[in-house]
């Protein structure tokens, strides 16, 4: 694993980072992978199903459009990506079960938490660039996260 702040100084500027205050959950130090991007806002049908399928050792990075009112990631849904081998989580929103999540063999980075459940209507897109933090998060790109920040190195064309 690389650490983030030596991610950025060998590659300067191609790399970005996440310029967005994130709370921390999860009892692993750092992750590091390829993404998956979801764009939801309150509602976590799309969530669920990217857990379920996107390949192991990926970080699924949720756009949540930044909404505080209602968590789109708890521990019923942190333990699907335990048991996938999910390399971790990025949610542009809230989570909840943050006390429980700390336990979990999974990193999870959010910007907010809040005890409300998500709407299930099953709105949103999969596998498109989503934008927040000053960055464009692109489904392939390459993430690096520990205590530092989270770093995104963009796929080679």
């Amino acid at each position: 694993m690389g650490r983030t702040a030596d991610i950025c100084d060998e590659y300067g500027n191609e790399v970005f980072v996440a310029n967005e205050p994130f709370l921390s959950h999860g009892p692993a130090r750092s992750f590091e992978g390829p993404i998956e991007t979801v764009r939801v806002f309150e509602d976590n049908v799309l969530v669920e199903q990217a857990l379920g399928d996107i390949p192991a050792g990926s970080i699924l990075v949720v756009d949540g459009g930044g909404s505080s009112r209602r968590a789109l990631l708890g521990d019923n849904l942190a333990e699907i990506a335990v048991n996938r081998g999910l390399a971790g989580i990025i949610v542009n929103g809230a989570i909840r079960d943050s006390d429980e999540l700390r336990e979990m063999d999974v990193r999870v980075f959010s910007r907010f938490t809040n005890p409300r459940k998500s709407v299930k209507e099953g709105r949103g897109e999969r596998s498109i660039p989503v934008d927040f933090a000053d960055v464009t998060w692109t489904p392939g790109d390459y993430v690096y996260a520990d205590s530092d920040g989270i770093v995104l190195l963009p796929a080679k064309s």
